[in-house]
């Protein structure tokens, strides 16, 4: 005869009235002591129901939907019979994006806690320390959790804060002060050509990172989290074997967090022994200036190093796949960014792809393919900036029974889960978008699960930005989308020719528009071109999230004048109220 237990829905005051809107397990399923089971939801909060032992579940008495009340039977728990956590992943298949829907069956997982110690235990490990993996990290040991924070690089930050964004972003104020002294001459006020310190440049760029990465050292020890310095690679469910500057180390953890990143993508057969050959870490690196410089890639990495090199005084060539510069964002917003750079650049081409690159005595000749494909040209240097690719399959993830994707990905459900109960992923190893922003939140929420809270990945949308000059930004539903998914939609738009912010900065190139439901008037995407759209985006992704309406927008007062009104101009263009402009039309 078996021990069964009675799992109840809590006897407190906060699950009166609650819904089931989520079960984790099956009949039949291993369980261990407080792992998920069940979720009920009440007018004030979601809670999360777990199992009070390891066990077999033998019978669940409610399904999703269901209405419970306090004290009432959910499910019958075996805790004679020991044996191995599901095979199935975590969570029903609700959870998890298409991606993992369409994955093989996983291997049968382990048991969360480790059978033997190694040289050092965690409750908590996580693998890299870029944006999200360092929150995550800093977010479970806030929540009570002993955590150990593995990162290959000599700082903490990852990508981002070391050879990425940060750095990127520094380079790209040089270049905007280079432009702006540059094209204010015509109204009046005319400087000499600038003199370029590469060293001081590079020094400044450097303490920006410095400040950054010391703040994230600092930080981690407040909050008591252990750094190990090296490279990692699981050895099983419950293990992870790292190289470090003293020797192997053995960290064995009852949790997960694999927030391992992306590496640069690589064209077969280039001459990668060859520095002339440059990835963004090196061209961030700044040794010099070159003369003529090839840009292999016209999507936002390469096109925000085209930015800086150009200020800088290389003669830029951009080399693009696509039929268009960044293939993400509708053509309307990147038309202006292409226009003001096709008159500063050598030359753009586009539906063209590298052939081959062979190195000579005086650059590295390269020849092209493709309809209107150059002859071939030397160029001092050659930047690589043809995307990324996830790190899913330089962790051995297989030795931990992840589940890795034929692109390299580790699919998650939305509590960052994966097909391992105690291995949580983030970050760009999990999908796209690989933005440090999306890592973030979804470090927070692996954190909040592991603590034992309920919490999900669930975002209205996620922001992209282009630091180019002009910048590009754009959240929600694109056209394009929109398009191609046969979703009805409006479109306003408001020109920054019309904005007296704009023209007063001499920057009225811009745009600013928002797409809108035909019937509910609600916001479902927006996209801005023109000087610091990265930062005007943030008003139109709150407004999504809040669920408004063009006239929430519209009536919502913004200083004047501002680069920032142009969203509420955009709304009063699709409701026809506006008045800076005559009407499209007008609605009562």
């Amino acid at each position: 005869m078996g021990q069964f237990i009675e799992i109840r829905v809590p006897e407190d005051g906060n699950v009166t009235g609650a819904t089931v809107i989520e079960i984790t397990v099956n009949p039949g399923d291993s369980v261990q002591a407080n792992q998920s089971l069940i979720m009920v939801e009440t007018s004030k909060a979601a809670i999360d129901i777990p199992s009070p032992a390891a066990g077999v579940i033998t019978e669940i008495r409610v399904a999703i939907g269901d209405k419970v009340s306090a004290g009432a039977v959910i499910l019958l728990l075996d805790t004679t019979t020991q044996a191995h956590v599901p095979v199935n992943a975590p969570g029903s298949p609700s959870d998890h994006p298409p991606s993992s829907l369409n994955s093989p069956a996983p291997a049968p997982s382990p048991m969360t806690a480790p059978t033997h110690r190694g040289d050092i235990h965690a409750e908590v490990v996580v693998l890299g320390a870029g944006p999200g993996g360092y929150t995550a990290a800093f977010r479970a040991a806030d929540l009570g959790r002993q955590v150990v924070l593995i990162e290959k690089h000599a700082a903490l930050g990852g990508v981002c804060l070391n050879v990425g964004c940060i750095p990127s972003k520094a380079l790209l104020h040089v270049a905007r002060v280079i432009n702006e002294a540059e094209e204010i001459s015509p109204h009046g006020v005319a400087f000499g050509r600038p003199v370029i310190d590469l060293d001081r440049i590079r020094d400044w760029k450097e303490d920006v990172v410095g400040r950054l990465t010391g703040g994230l050292a600092g930080l981690a020890r407040q909050r008591k989290v252990r750094v190990m310095r090296g490279t990692a690679q699981f050895v099983s469910p419950n293990s992870l074997l790292v190289q470090t500057a003293e020797g192997e180390k053995i960290v064995t953890f009852d949790n997960a967090v694999v927030a391992a990143g992306s590496s640069v993508a690589r064209i077969p057969g280039l001459p990668y022994d060859d520095p002339r050959l440059i990835d963004s870490t090196g061209a961030l690196a700044l040794q010099d200036v070159p003369q003529r410089m090839l840009i292999i890639g016209g999507g936002i990495i390469g096109l925000e190093m085209a930015t800086v090199y150009d200020a800088l005084g290389s003669r830029i060539t951009v080399v693009e796949l696509a039929d268009g510069l960044i293939p993400g964002a509708d053509r309307d917003l990147v038309r202006p960014l292409h226009k003001r750079i096709e008159q500063r650049y050598e030359a753009i081409h586009l539906k063209t792809r590298v052939a081959g690159i062979e190195p000579r005595a005086t650059g590295l000749l390269v020849s092209f393919a493709g309809d209107q494909a150059p002859e071939p040209q030397i160029y001092d240097r050659v930047l690589l900036a043809a995307g990324r690719r996830p790190n899913g399959r330089a962790i051995n993830a297989e030795a931990a029974g992840l589940i890795v994707d034929e692109r390299g990905f580790i699919p998650v459900d939305r509590r960052m889960r994966t097909n391992v109960p105690h291995i949580y992923a983030i970050g760009d190893i999990v999908g796209e978008p690989m933005l440090a922003h999306k890592a973030v939140h979804e470090g927070k929420v692996a954190a909040e699960n592991i603590a034992g809270h309920a919490s999900f990945f669930e975002p209205a949308t996620i922001p992209a930005v282009a630091y180019t000059d002009p910048e590009i930004a754009w959240m929600g539903l694109t056209e394009t989308q929109a398009r191609a998914q046969g979703i009805a939609f409006e479109k306003a738009s408001f020109p920054w020719a019309a904005s007296g912010r704009a023209l007063s900065i001499a920057r009225g190139e811009g745009t600013t528009k928002v797409l809108l439901d035909p019937d509910t008037r609600r916001l479902l995407g927006a996209g801005i071109v023109g000087a610091n759209a990265g930062e005007l985006i943030a008003e139109a992704m709150l407004a999504l999230e809040a669920g408004m309406n063009m006239q929430d927008i519209g009536l919502t007062i913004h200083p004047h004048p501002t680069l920032s009104e142009t969203l509420g101009f955009a709304a009063e263009m699709a409701e026809g109220t506006i008045t800076d402009l005559l009407a499209p039309r007008k609605r009562h």
